[in-house]
């Protein structure tokens, strides 16, 4: 783990403060690239323009912005789009995309633990069974910055599973369902191009994890892949082992300039 990074932190604060989606587009709509994060943040909390209903609930969201993103370099495109009024339906997905490079516990708990109970034909989830795979958080590479009590333990699973409902991958309130996630065409495309960036080759990028974070196999990306094909999109093509794939862009960040021209 590089220095500075945060990715294999399993952070109980910010997944009990929630996914944000709604003030995050909004805090990044305002951005200011001639100033600094620190600087964009002391704004948020002196200014309150997106309207937090409390000063605790304002202090949360620069907190849980400061540690989850990187506006400057990583993040930029996501910063970009939310800027130029990309539909927030089509930008959340890029959202969690995003949100998931430093978010261990976000990222193992969709990648691993949501999508195999829907690849294994779940129906319904229930918190109890997410505290039992928080019990093997540390066996899976996550570190924790202090001991959880059971309080907090059931907190973060409740945590988890309403992110998953606030990015559209489950529904319910107690109980939770899995519903039909569709993810956007063009936030598709902006993930190959971020996954490509990323240096995945063809092969390895349609087989990817990530895809799992929308609940999608690689059978689903690959028959994506065939329609964007087919409508001129992007070039996709296979030939036994050999994987071709070429993008209307050449770099994410282009590709968002084009998203929102």
């Amino acid at each position: 783990m590089k220095a500075g990074s945060r990715a294999n932190v399993a952070s109980s604060f910010t997944v009990v403060k929630g996914a944000m989606i709604e003030e995050t587009y909004a805090v990044f709509a305002a951005w200011d690239f001639e100033r600094s994060k620190r600087e964009n943040l002391d704004r948020l909390r002196e200014q309150n323009f997106i309207g937090a209903k409390s000063a605790t609930w304002l202090r949360d969201v620069a907190k849980v912005l400061n540690r989850r993103f990187d506006p400057d370099r990583r993040d930029r495109p996501l910063v970009v789009l939310a800027k130029r009024g990309l539909p927030i339906e089509e930008w959340k997905p890029l959202l969690l995309w995003h949100m998931t490079r430093d978010e261990f516990l976000v990222r193992d708990f969709l990648e691993s633990w949501l999508f195999s109970a829907y690849d294994g034909g779940a129906f319904r989830v229930h918190t109890e069974d997410v505290e039992k795979y928080l019990g093997d958080i540390g066996k899976r590479g996550g570190t924790t910055e202090h001991a959880w009590s059971e309080q907090t333990t059931k907190r973060v699973a409740a945590g988890l599973l309403k992110m998953a409902v606030d990015f559209g991958l489950l529904r319910g309130s107690v109980a939770k369902e899995f519903v039909s996630f569709h993810l956007p065409e063009r936030s598709f495309l902006y993930l190959l191009h971020a996954m490509r960036d990323a240096k995945l080759s063809p092969s390895k990028l349609v087989a990817s994890a990530e895809w799992r974070l929308f609940l999608m196999r690689p059978s689903d990306v690959e028959h994506e892949l065939l329609r964007l094909h087919q409508y001129r999109k992007l070039e996709y093509q296979v030939a036994g082992s050999l994987v071709q794939l070429s993008l209307p862009c050449n770099t994410t960040t282009e590709y968002a300039e084009r998203m929102v021209a």
